[in-house]
């Protein structure tokens, strides 16, 4: 059967990765955002906002290329990584301002991408972000703020958040984001950000407390104008 070229390449799906890089600054959660890197500023070519992401590399595997997006962007290794959902609408990168930007770095613009989401989450002390192979710029940006993004971004960021506020109920991933040292108002104020909703305080600690890898220190906070509170470490599973 003889197979037509123009078929096949039709047919053809490229897999990449997007990743959503959760950050806490003690105040607001945020997302780490690119700017997608214009190659030639005489065009007139819009730059949009978008997360990190970029197609896998041949022999690549997917966690594999998540690690690399990473490193690129953050240079560190050993982030919290975890892969929450894969988007696959056949337009997903169909729309024109996005088939401008892809005619320039991509070989086959035009090719279906089914993208697998990850989210991280990271202590923002730990590094300032850098732009990457794939990046003009890289801001942090409260999530309840977030501006019109490349491709379906927003889609992917909104799964995201989600799937953040499923684990953080299920299990203890709230701690990625908090400082190694800190405070229960500190863990409750992170709690209510991510819900985006109020906790009563006597519950919280109640419950909080319950958990057997939290451990209260033999230290208080340190230069603050008010009381200081007692500081806790959790000591994760090895």
């Amino acid at each position: 059967m003889k197979v037509n070229n123009n078929d096949a390449e039709s047919s053809a799906v490229d897999v990449s990765v997007d990743c959503v890089v959760f950050g806490f600054d003690d105040r607001k959660l945020k997302v780490l955002l690119i700017e997608q890197r214009n190659p030639d500023r005489s065009t007139r070519m819009k730059v949009q906002t978008a997360l990190p992401g970029d197609l896998l590399i041949k022999d690549e595997s997917l966690d594999d290329a998540a690690k690399r997006v990473l490193k690129e962007l953050t240079s560190l290794e050993g982030i919290y990584l975890k892969q929450f959902f894969t988007f696959g609408d056949p337009a997903r990168v169909k729309g024109l301002k996005d088939q401008e930007w892809l005619r320039v770095f991509r070989n086959h613009p035009e090719r279906r991408v089914i993208t697998v989401g990850y989210y991280s989450l990271v202590n923002m002390e730990d590094y300032k972000p850098r732009p990457s192979s794939f990046a003009g710029k890289a801001r942090w940006v409260d999530v309840y703020e977030i501006p019109s993004l490349a491709f379906d971004h927003n889609a992917i960021l909104s799964t995201a958040i989600d799937a953040l506020r499923h684990e953080l109920l299920a299990d203890n991933i709230g701690f990625e984001l908090l400082p190694e040292k800190f405070t229960l108002s500190q863990l409750q104020h992170l709690y209510e950000i991510i819900l985006d909703r109020k906790l009563d305080k006597r519950n919280f600690r109640k419950n909080v407390l319950k958990n057997e890898h939290l451990t209260p220190l033999a230290e208080k906070q340190k230069g603050v104008l008010h009381k200081p509170a007692q500081l806790y470490q959790f000591k994760r599973k090895k």
